[in-house]
């Protein structure tokens, strides 16, 4: 399983790349993806949509379920990955470079989250 060390992860397996100020990048961890299985549709919000700590971000539709991204602060949509709606397996092959999800500008400075260790402890 691949955990970038530069990244900060959440219990419900969605990754942030923090950027400048409150901004960030996040999409789901590889961890999630693989859980998940070959992904096959993805659901994005549209940029400027605000959402509550814990509110729907995306669905990330599988050959086996659907998952839910919440988002883990609350804040605004600035960007998302229309690269994923057209090549959901994206998702798969590289969760963390071009199957990102979303970016939003959080509410306020972004919380502790879990580091690679930690997110690694969270899912042996």
């Amino acid at each position: 399983m691949q955990l970038p060390d530069h990244l900060t992860y959440t219990e419900e397996h969605e990754w942030l790349n923090p950027g400048d100020g409150n901004v960030f990048r996040l999409g789901i961890t590889d961890y999630a993806q693989d859980q998940l299985g070959d992904i096959v549709f993805v659901e994005l919000p549209e940029v400027g949509r605000v959402v509550d700590t814990g509110g729907l971000l995306a669905e990330v539709e599988s050959t086996k379920s659907v998952g839910e991204v919440y988002a883990p602060v609350a804040g605004t949509v600035t960007a998302v990955n229309d690269a994923v709606t057209t090549q959901p397996e994206l998702v798969n092959s590289d969760p963390y470079g071009e199957g990102w999800l979303v970016e939003m500008e959080a509410n306020d400075p972004l919380p502790t989250m879990l580091n690679a260790d930690a997110y690694r402890t969270l899912t042996e």
